[in-house]
């Protein structure tokens, strides 16, 4: 016969407690924020090395609107809004600093907003674009809504 050892288990409670305290941990270290230190690193960091606390951005759609995202230098933030042709998107406007358009290399259905902008300097931008809440069509009853779209981009 063997001997038989104690098992001990944790209450669900305590098990719930523990992993939302590790979860806690883990999004603390993944927040923005920032470091300060009095030492120094040779050298100049390359333009496509990530910046701390940035992450490169997937492409972006419908439901990022509101975000803010932060991108490093040499980045590339992605846009694509798919539209129809009842309701199309309008054109991606940018304000602000630190992005230029570039090509992004994606071919345009209709009513959609698709853009690409590299990150060429540190600073704050804004992409916005909107289209009708309600399709519209001839001789149809139609509404004057909008939905609008906007992201701010905060380059490192």
């Amino acid at each position: 016969m063997r001997p038989t050892r104690p098992t001990f288990r944790r209450p669900a409670a305590a098990r719930t407690a523990l992993a939302l305290t590790a979860l806690s941990l883990l999004l603390a270290g993944c927040g923005p924020g920032t470091a300060t230190g009095s030492g120094s690193v040779g050298g100049s960091p390359s333009a496509a090395s990530p910046s701390r606390g940035c992450a490169p951005p997937a492409e972006l759609g419908a439901g990022d609107s509101g975000r803010t995202v932060c991108v490093a230098v040499g980045g590339v933030v992605r846009v694509d809004l798919d539209g129809s042709e009842a309701r199309p998107w309008k054109p991606l406007a940018v304000s602000g600093a630190g992005l230029r358009a570039t090509n992004s290399g994606l071919v345009l259905g209709r009513g959609d907003a698709t853009g690409a902008y590299r990150a060429v300097a540190a600073g704050t931008a804004r992409l916005a674009s909107a289209r009708p809440l309600c399709p519209t069509g001839a001789g149809e009853v139609s509404c004057a809504g909008l939905q609008e779209w906007s992201l701010t981009v905060v380059v490192r």
